[in-house]
């Protein structure tokens, strides 16, 4: 080891800050624990405010801890020039190459909160998960899907891969629903209903327009079983209940299938083969 290069690591760290780093370090844990906890808290009773609330706690978090890393290094290290002459350059490669993915993740994370593909609070699809953004922090962005499960993702994967946002920052969000009927059946009745079903609903929000788009082809995964689909897009007035809301506009469209003597898809499908299995049954007593 270079005999030159102790002394100077040495006299780089100042011992006698050591209790202020420590005391800015347990602050700035409190200061994020705290805030975050209340505008979360305070997003829930406001919910009309409760992304923009999300997006400062997290804007807030990266500042805190910027200004935290600042106190710090300005308290334990010794910032003169010969030590950093000395052993400037050799920390900088060392700590370049054990912490290369942990610093692109920081920079991802600086970029996608200024560049802003998404927002926490907004509903996203990333490598076949989706779901709601919770945090995006220092490192990852956490994603709580729908089955209730946290997915962490490192913040510069989105740099380089597709991300879809379903509500762009706006608490509203698209829904789409499909629904199958066989292509005997009034479409054109099947349509009213269906936009009354969904017009109904207490999820829906209904200062955005909703649409209906008819289609005729083969059943998704029925193989060469054709029907009419009828599409309905709307708006949940809250990403959070997009659950809630189809199921609510499913219950709704069936019933009134079920009551103007509608069928669906696979009601007919069912239908046939229950046909089929009567004819193949052989005959008794003959």
């Amino acid at each position: 080891m270079d005999p030159e290069l102790g002394p100077s690591i040495v006299d780089l760290i100042r011992p006698a800050g050591l209790p202020y780093a420590l005391l800015v370090v347990v602050l700035a844990w409190a200061a994020i624990r705290v805030g975050t906890r209340t505008l979360d808290a305070l997003g829930e009773r406001l919910t009309e405010r409760r992304l923009l609330l999300k997006q400062l706690a997290a804007v807030g978090r990266f500042g805190i801890v910027l200004v935290a890393s600042v106190s710090v290094a300005g308290a334990v290290v010794n910032f003169t020039r010969e030590t950093l002459l000395a052993v400037g350059g050799s920390v900088a490669v060392a700590v370049g190459f054990a912490f290369k993915d942990l610093l692109a993740s920081l920079m991802a994370g600086v970029i996608l909160l200024f560049d802003r593909p998404f927002q926490v609070g907004d509903r996203v699809t990333f490598a076949g998960e989706y779901g709601e953004v919770v945090e995006i922090g220092l490192r990852t962005v956490r994603i709580a899907t729908l089955d209730d499960n946290l997915v962490s993702v490192p913040n510069n994967r989105f740099l380089s891969e597709a991300v879809s946002c379903a509500n762009a920052g706006a608490l509203d969000q698209m829904c789409v629903f499909d629904f199958w009927i066989g292509c005997n059946e009034d479409f054109e009745r099947a349509q009213e209903l269906v936009y009354e079903g969904t017009a109904s609903s207490r999820y829906v929000y209904l200062a955005k327009p909703i649409r209906i788009v008819l289609r005729e082809g083969p059943v998704a995964g029925g193989g060469e079983r054709f029907a009419v689909r009828v599409t309905v897009k709307a708006y949940v007035f809250d990403g959070r209940y997009e659950t809630a809301f189809g199921t609510d506009v499913t219950e709704r469209v069936k019933r009134a299938f079920r009551a103007h003597g509608i069928h669906t898809a696979g009601e007919l499908e069912w239908s046939a083969r229950q046909a089929a299995g009567r004819l193949l049954q052989p005959a008794v007593g003959g």
